[in-house]
């Protein structure tokens, strides 16, 4: 219904709440009700051009709608089919010679509103937005930070400290009504924003000051979540208030993971842990493994190919900073094009409109090559679960990483806060269930009990394998969490004491119950209310200091679960006519065969002979069949000397996830030099960390050592590696020598390595290079030759750093 001539005030309402938006001493306002009793009352306004917008406004004219979301959710609260209804007004204004509007929605749960600026706006300045909540209740703030890892902490509003909160900020305004303040629909046209509060109000502020608009931007929606904790825990207005995913958008396969980094930060760079990790999710029948910082591209393949036989996904870290820009970005291909299943990013930081682009460049490229993300280091969730379902989730939490290394231990109130707070916004990436965490004050049922109260579209659960296998009951229980839920229900709880959160799968309902009681308390469930009659039970809690399975209450009883002292608890409960335990392993899948697993370009073309039902090739190459069944496949340019490309063979696998096996393909060398340090591996091992090309071996994480030095003289390239390593390169073609010298590098003194050089698999140098000695040249025959493998043994009981230095392939 439209309304063209002049209101002093429109109002906008649906069941229980109500928006009124009137001009008060000549600027717009908007006030927030629920059952007719004031919530909120909102100063309107916004800088552009320079100018004021909100001084001097009228109300010219309203228009208003009903507005149906549907969408189909691939993760969150509750997957599948979604929907939600708002009462749509938008309320059109002047200022002197200009004409602008406020976009009012009221829903079920709560209300948004942004700004549509004039026609002629070049520039968005400052906004005037503020949120009067009264100063009389309680919030729930983090101090902000553009990634979030500030502790959240609860605080009486006449008791908060002046400064910058971050969304979503929770207000208490009575015991049965809450406010929880965030945004939504918010991508490279905008900058993000928190509020600043003064002592008396919240002020919206944006990360940047001024920011370049086409005419008519759209703000971020303001979002306002209205209601009880209960209804508060279980909106998706944050969702639905975000655009709709556009047709054939990637969709992703949510679930659990194992990961490594936690427990061991240097572990990324090992193969042989990566495929232990891989050995406990198929064990425990979860879908993913994440490798963080250290993988090598030379045994990347090798791990999916490892995991894929059982249905498991890899997933790869990297830094923001190692994909920004067009060329940076091309690697997502390259990896998708070895089976990779998605990405982790990290250390982005900011909340910028440069920095906001470059998130609409990486989820637009990954979701082109078939790459889920998960974000590190990053914003909160502003509805891209919607918009894009291939981003399974955020960091935006002060999580499990902080037992790690920055000294500060998570207490059990800033866990209990999160259900009501970040988590409702989206998928949070916690990385849960952390028995062996140092100075941990939680017991080991509230960290079980993070497994359900938390949610994430891909859950990383970070304690090594053996902490798991050595409490029974939680890999147990681990292991029947299912990949997504269908619903959400707050059973009990306040931000300040405890939550007790139930999701729905299918016929069975896990809950968990976590405590920041500092003694004992008691909690009571009704089991036959949530499958509407009589129930099963399985549930684990702390007796003794220990996990222990608990009594199942008698039937038609309530059960009374005992809560310790920051303690928590878990249960599964399913129709009693149902099993309540029902994990299963998946059985490993053979993997396609492979006649040769390095091939030799030597025309235009080549052959691989494989069982294979699809090839997956890397960025400019072609698979094609055979006449006989073959694949044949082929560049669409030549690729430079020593390239080595990697193609993934297919079968069908479990739950659409292919089982593969891979292919090298080299391009043989013909004439010239080439610096080996430069060229790619076909396989690598180092004991300490990665291999490092152009300085010396370092500690654990990439790039981390000194310049390659010996002897006080820097070396300008080689390969830093330590005392047991081994390096192998395709080597075929034209080239008959290969050229260089091995050293111990300074970072360790004192210590001796052997260094030996193999030419298909025969020793054709021994070498043993001291801290005392000079660098020791060689000169090797390599005519005819296939492969050559660089590898170092110990010579000292030390940890010695070894490097390859000058390496040249010519003929």
């Amino acid at each position: 219904m439209s309304h063209a001539t002049p209101a002093t005030a429109v109002e906008i309402s649906t069941g229980r709440r109500r928006a009124v938006l009137a001009i008060a001493d000549g600027r717009p306002a908007l006030e927030l009700l629920l059952d007719e009793a004031p919530l909120a009352f909102i100063a309107l306004g916004v800088d552009v051009d320079g100018a004021d917008l909100a001084a001097g406004t009228a109300i010219v004219g309203s228009d208003d709608r009903e507005v149906r979301e549907e969408w189909d959710a691939a993760l969150g609260k509750a997957t599948g089919p979604r929907a939600a209804v708002h009462r749509e007004t938008t309320v059109t204004l002047r200022s002197g010679t200009l004409t602008w509007a406020v976009v009012v929605r009221v829903s079920d749960d709560g209300f948004a509103f942004r700004y549509v600026l004039p026609a002629t706006a070049a520039s968005l300045g400052a906004e005037h937005t503020r949120i009067d909540a009264g100063d009389h209740g309680r919030a729930w703030v983090l101090e902000y930070q553009t990634w979030y890892e500030t502790p959240r902490f609860g605080s009486d509003l006449r008791d908060l400290a002046a400064g910058s909160y971050g969304f979503p900020v929770l207000v208490e305004c009575d015991p049965q009504r809450f406010l929880l303040l965030s945004e939504s629909d918010i991508d490279g046209r905008s900058s993000g924003a928190h509020v600043d509060w003064d002592g008396t109000v919240f002020h919206v502020t944006t990360a940047d000051d001024r920011i370049e608009v086409e005419p008519g931007h759209r703000t971020p929606w303001r979002v306002i979540v209205a209601g009880t904790l209960a209804e508060v825990v279980a909106t998706e207005l944050i969702d639905a208030l975000a655009p709709a995913a556009q047709p054939g958008a990637l969709r992703p396969r949510p679930g659990r993971a194992a990961w490594s980094w936690w427990s061991s930060q240097y572990s990324g760079a090992y193969l042989d842990v990566q495929k232990r990790f891989t050995d406990f999710a198929a064990e425990q029948g979860w879908e993913h493994v994440l490798v963080d910082c250290g993988w090598d591209a030379a045994w990347v393949p090798e791990l999916v190919s490892y995991a894929s036989a059982r249905g498991i996904q890899v997933h790869l870290w990297s830094a923001w900073s190692d994909l920004d820009g067009a060329e940076a970005l091309r690697s997502l291909a390259l990896w998708r094009s070895w089976g990779v299943a998605g990405i982790k990013v990290d250390f982005m930081e900011s909340e910028s409109q440069e920095r906001y682009r470059w998130y609409d460049a990486i989820i637009a490229e990954s979701a082109r090559v078939g790459l889920v993300v998960n974000f590190h280091g990053s914003v909160i969730p502003r509805g891209w679960a919607r918009t894009h379902p291939h981003v399974v989730s955020y960091e935006g939490i002060r999580g499990a990483e902080y037992y790690v290394f920055y000294g500060h231990p998570l207490t059990a109130a800033h866990n209990v806060i999160q259900p009501f707070t970040r988590n409702v916004v989206g998928s949070m990436d916690y990385t849960p269930v952390t028995f062996s965490a140092p100075e941990r004050e939680t017991t080991d049922a509230h960290e079980l009990a993070l497994g359900v109260v938390y949610e994430s579209g891909i859950t990383h659960f970070a304690d090594d394998p053996d902490q798991y296998r050595s409490r029974p009951l939680a890999a147990a229980f681990l292991a029947e969490l299912p990949a997504t839920w269908d619903e959400v229900r707050l059973l009990d709880g306040h931000p300040d004491t405890h939550a007790v959160v139930a999701r729905r799968s299918g016929d069975r309902w896990f809950i968990g119950g976590i405590g920041a009681h500092t003694s004992d308390a008691v909690v009571e469930l009704d089991p036959a209310a949530l499958v509407g009659g009589p129930a099963a039970v399985w549930a684990i809690g702390d007796v003794d200091g220990a996990l222990t399975e608990l009594a199942a209450p008698e039937p038609g009883t309530r059960m009374r679960v005992p809560l310790a002292p920051r303690g928590g608890f878990v249960a599964v409960v399913a129709p009693a006519a149902a099993p309540v335990r029902r994990a299963v392993q998946r059985a490993e899948l053979p993997r396609p065969t492979v006649a040769e697993s390095l091939i030799v370009l030597r025309g235009t073309e080549v052959t691989v002979g494989t069982d294979a039902a699809a090839v997956r090739t890397p960025p400019g190459w072609t698979a094609d069949r055979g006449a006989d069944g073959e694949w044949i496949v082929a560049p669409l340019h030549r690729p430079d000397q020593g390239d080595v490309a990697v193609l993934t063979l297919e079968n069908p696998g479990h739950d659409g996830v292919p089982v593969v096996s891979h292919v090298r393909v080299l391009t043989p060398f013909d004439g010239g030099v080439h610096d080996v340090s430069r060229l790619p591996f076909v396989s690598a091992r180092n004991a300490v960390g990665p291999v490092e090309r152009g300085r010396a071996n370092g500690g654990g994480d990439p790039r981390d050592g000194g310049p390659l030095q010996v002897r006080g003289v820097s070396y300008p390239d080689g390969l830093g590696v330590s005392q047991d390593s081994e390096i192998t390169i395709a080597v075929a073609g034209s080239a008959t020598r290969f050229t260089g010298s091995v050293a111990v590098d300074d970072e360790t003194p004192d210590t001796a390595a052997v260094a030996e050089i193999l030419v298909d698999g025969v020793t054709a140098a021994r070498l043993t290079p001291s801290a005392t000695t000079a660098p020791l040249p060689f000169d090797i025959d390599v005519t005819g030759a296939s492969l050559l493998t660089l590898r170092t043994s110990p010579d000292s009981a030390d940890e010695t750093h070894v490097d390859w230095l000058t390496l040249r392939l010519s003929e």
